[in-house]
């Protein structure tokens, strides 16, 4: 698969991720993207395998949108690359948006793509819509 075919793969599928977070199924979404030793580093510093991520989507409140921009990726191997890109969730209300650098870092075994690392690394000044 070439880069924009990749590109185009990993962005679907974040952003059936990102739907998921925003109809209240990210439990279910993640319990089955992420693979058995996946961890998610949040912005908070919390580092949570799969079972605590599951655990917790179960009852977290659901994002209203979200935008994704200036995506890239970083190839690490032919089944294995990293999606990095400017995020920005709204919860209901008015309640800043929540603004990130995330990178999820997805491998490819027996032929599905499968998330093994996700970070957060928020953005000080969240003033500008992403790209």
């Amino acid at each position: 698969m070439d880069d924009p075919d990749r590109l185009r793969t990993l962005l679907e599928l974040e952003r059936h991720g990102w739907d998921a977070l925003c109809d209240g199924t990210g439990d279910d979404f993640y319990g089955h993207v992420m693979t058995d030793d996946a961890v998610m580093v949040l912005a908070d510093g919390s580092v949570m395998d799969r079972p605590t991520v599951v655990a917790s989507l179960g009852h977290a409140p659901p994002w209203r949108t979200y935008e994704i921009g200036d995506p890239r990726l970083v190839d690490i191997s032919p089944d294995s690359t990293c999606l990095v890109y400017l995020g920005r969730a709204y919860r209901e209300g008015d309640q800043p948006a929540f603004t990130a650098v995330m990178t999820s870092v997805y491998v490819r075994p027996a032929g599905r793509w499968r998330l093994a690392l996700y970070t957060q690394t928020p953005v000080p000044d969240a003033g500008t819509a992403p790209a």
